[in-house]
């Protein structure tokens, strides 16, 4: 028998006035798996997230996460949750730990302090802990607002576009810790506009575009919808991305000054 899937959606729409966002969504993600939304601006990811986490009705259709029905048993999910939106929602006041501690204490969290410790140890924040979070970079507020979603263990977590406006080192340290989510036994479903982003994170990927899932599959399946590549010989230049990270020292390799490659197209 097939274990209940974390999160289970059919049929799935939503309009606002004649604008249909959500016009029968069907969806499966597995536990433990890290699964990707993609699709532009407006394609009515953020709506599907909002559905999934009862901040919205849908029209139509059904939905459950962790085994409960986001319609009748919404307490439930959220008991199942949490929720990262696409800003980093984190009291730049407060410390990091500050901040971990004061949500455990609304979790009403045993040792808090300890919580908070072993969540900064884990994301590697630890030296930053007693600091002003309005003195951290964007990737470690986005960092400790990812920790901050795991007190409690919520089973399922969601991500709405997490490295939206993050330089290219900030998205590599998220993208290391949504991947120490998964290996946790977290499931993780996030939004991204971004194609690198889902191709370095997601066990699967759906592209949602006008109100439909249009594709849904690994990334090896759906590079086989594709036509047999044509090999050319080409010169590889190295990207702008990979000359700030070899630069920055923040990649092993180094910056190639230009070689011959071949190209699949």
């Amino acid at each position: 028998m097939n274990p209940t899937p974390a999160i289970q959606i059919a049929g799935l729409t939503k309009s606002y006035g004649d604008v249909h966002v959500l016009e029968g969504v069907d969806l499966t993600v597995e536990k433990g798996s890290i699964f990707a939304l993609l699709g532009s601006n407006g394609a009515g990811k953020t709506t599907a997230v909002k559905i999934l986490t009862t901040l919205l009705k849908a029209d139509d259709g059904t939905a459950t996460v962790n085994g409960f029905d986001v319609r009748t048993q919404a307490q439930d999910v959220r008991g199942s949750i949490s929720l990262t939106g696409q800003f980093a929602a984190v009291d730049e006041i407060l410390t990091g730990r500050e901040n971990l501690i004061l949500i455990a204490k609304l979790l009403r969290q045993k040792n808090p302090g300890a919580i908070a410790d072993d969540l900064l140890a884990r994301f590697s924040l630890t030296e930053a802990g007693n600091r002003k979070v309005a003195t951290y970079s964007g990737g470690m507020r986005r960092r400790i607002d990812i920790a901050m979603s795991l007190i409690g263990n919520p089973p399922v977590i969601f991500l709405d576009e997490p490295t939206t406006g993050l330089d290219p080192e900030a998205r590599i340290e998220v993208w290391q810790a949504v991947k120490e989510l998964a290996e946790g036994g977290t499931t993780v479903l996030l939004t991204t506009q971004y194609l690198e982003e889902a191709e370095q994170l997601a066990d699967r990927i759906a592209i949602l575009h006008g109100g439909r899932i249009i594709a849904n599959g690994t990334l090896a399946e759906l590079k086989a919808l594709f036509p047999p590549a044509k090999k050319e010989y080409v010169e590889k230049q190295p990207s702008l991305e990979e000359i700030f990270l070899a630069i920055t020292g923040k990649s092993n390799s180094t910056v190639p000054a230009g070689n011959t490659t071949v190209k699949e197209s």
